[in-house]
This record gives C-alpha cells, sequence and structure tokens, in this order.
C-alpha cells in the first residue's frame, strides 16, 4: 500500500467525519423550511457548486470528458446519486423531526456494514486488533438497538443506503469532485421541478419570508459537497476496512449534539453502548498505528 496515499485518505476521512458530525446544526438552523423542500434544494445546489468546480479545474468540456468517453458508466453514477440522495434524504428529515439520536445510530451502523462488504465483496483483511474493535462495535450497537426497545428503521436505512454507496464508489475511478458532479446532475432536472411546484404552491423556502433562512440554505450545495468529496476521495486511497471505521467520528459528535445541543431522550443503556463502541475505536486506533508501523519498517527494509 503506497502510505502516502493512505496518510492522505485517512486525514480526509477524518475531516469528513467532523464536518459530517456537525451538520445537525446547520439543518436545524434551516427551520421553519420544510425538511422536503431542503432536500431538494440540496439535490439542485450541489450540482451547481460541482459543476463550477469541475468547469474552473478541467473546463465545460473537460468536466464530462471522461463520462463523454465511458457511457457505460452513467447507469453506475445515476445508481450513485438515487442511494446518496435516499440517504440524505433520511438524514435531513430526521434531524429537523428531533431524531438526531438515531441518525448517530444510523451512522453507527454504516461503517459495519461497510467492513462487511469489503470482506464479503473486496476480500478486504483485518488484522486482530480491528476484529476484536469491530466486534466490540456490533456488541455496543446491540446495546443501542436494546436501549431503544424499538426496530430504529432511520438508523437502518442510513445504515444500508450509505454502506450501498461506499460499495459503488469503490467502483469509480474519477476525481472526487466529477464523480460527485456525475452523481448529481442527472437528478438535479427532477429536483428543480420539485422546488418549482413547491414555491409556485406557496409551500417552498420563499414562502417563509425570512431572507436569512434562505441565504443558509443556499450553502446547503456546499455543505454537502465538501464531507462528500472528502469522502469520496479517500474512497480511492482507503480499503474499505479502514474507510468505514473512520466513519465512527460523525456519529459521536451528532450523538453528542442530540444529547446536550437538542435535549432529545438519553438513557444509561444508550449511554453504555458510547462508551463500548468508543473503546472499540480506541483498539481499533492502535491496530491502525501497528500497521504503519510495521509497514514503514518494511519499506526502510527493502532500502536497504
Amino acid at each position: 500500500m503506497n502510505q502516502k496515499n493512505y496518510r492522505v485518505g485517512l486525514l480526509s476521512a477524518l475531516c469528513c467525519g467532523m464536518i459530517w458530525g456537525l451538520l445537525p446544526v446547520y439543518w436545524n438552523a434551516l427551520k421553519p423550511i420544510d425538511s422536503f423542500v431542503i432536500i431538494f434544494y440540496r439535490m439542485v445546489l450541489m450540482a451547481l457548486v460541482c459543476f463550477i468546480a469541475c468547469a474552473v479545474r478541467y473546463g465545460v468540456k473537460g468536466a464530462f470528458q471522461p463520462l463523454i468517453e465511458n457511457k457505460r458508466k452513467i447507469l453506475v453514477y445515476i445508481a450513485a446519486g438515487v442511494v446518496i440522495t435516499l440517504n440524505w434524504s433520511i438524514y435531513i428529515w430526521a434531524v429537523n423531526a428531533g431524531f438526531v439520536i438515531q441518525t448517530s445510530m444510523g451512522y453507527f451502523l454504516e461503517p459495519l456494514i461497510v467492513c462487511l462488504f469489503g470482506m464479503i465483496f473486496y476480500k478486504e483483511r483485518a488484522n486482530g486488533w480491528k476484529k476484536f474493535s469491530l466486534i466490540l462495535a456490533v456488541i455496543g450497537l446491540l446495546i443501542m438497538i436494546i436501549g431503544y426497545r424499538q426496530l430504529p428503521m432511520i438508523a437502518i436505512g442510513l445504515g444500508l443506503t450509505f454502506a450501498v454507496y461506499s460499495a459503488i464508489k469503490k467502483s469509480v475511478f474519477l476525481s472526487p469532485i466529477q464523480s460527485l458532479l456525475y452523481e448529481t446532475i442527472f437528478l438535479a432536472p427532477v429536483a428543480l421541478g420539485f422546488i418549482f411546484y413547491f414555491e409556485l404552491n406557496g409551500n417552498g423556502a420563499i414562502a417563509v419570508g425570512d431572507a436569512g433562512k434562505f441565504c443558509l440554505l443556499l450553502l446547503a450545495g456546499l455543505a454537502t459537497a465538501i464531507p462528500l468529496g472528502l469522502f469520496s476521495f479517500a474512497a480511492n486511497k482507503l480499503p474499505l476496512i479502514t474507510l468505514g471505521l473512520t466513519e465512527y467520528i460523525s456519529p459521536s459528535i451528532s450523538l453528542l449534539l442530540g444529547i446536550f445541543l437538542f435535549r432529545e431522550p438519553f438513557d444509561g443503556v444508550q449511554f453504555c453502548a458510547f462508551v463500548v463502541i468508543w473503546i472499540g475505536l480506541a483498539f481499533f486506533t492502535y491496530g491502525e498505528v501497528k500497521e504503519i508501523r510495521n509497514s514503514r519498517q518494511e519499506d526502510i527494509g527493502d532500502e536497504e
């Protein structure tokens, strides 16, 4: 494994997790704009942000050149776009409906499924420390499910959709911003149609009558493009197991926001689950350090 690519990919994944974890504050600040209106604006604005970024970097023609040369990938990009749109839609609705803690549970579940996909479909291997951290994560997740005393459909939906998206992204070998452009450009016209429908019927963002909220909404493209761009970059640099486990940062931050900022109910059982999962992360970090050290020693040995 190229150590430089690995380090850059890991840094991108960590930054993605931190930004993503803080996003509930942003989505909640958009109230009283309806969640579905936010979702459609997000789709259009993200496509616009990605197009501008690609046009600046590659030129308008160059932005679409890889897609023109490999039209067989169009269905892959559409599939990725549909899956990640479904994920974001569940997420934004849940945050504004008062289920921030359950969204954090969903993103605790997601890395486990990503790791499982990595081992099943890509034959990736985990060292002993990572396997032990995965076992602790499963235990913590089971405690959380028991704590909710019901099947957490929001969490399951988030976990499954993002894990599927991760697996699809593994087959894409483009720059992150181009990949995101292709994932959104085909869905943007549909979303734009819904925006016109909501606005003309007096149920859109403009109808709220708050210029500050509307201007804040216009940042939704950047708010979603930046973490997804970082994730896309990391997905092409890291094994799915490593990528999946670093994604625990985001739900941990969201969990804390749900408890202390949004004051959602949080009992002792869920607290125990949180502690168990973070202990697992400590073992994972130790395993990462050992792998990097061993790899460096092997590189030094090869040079000698």
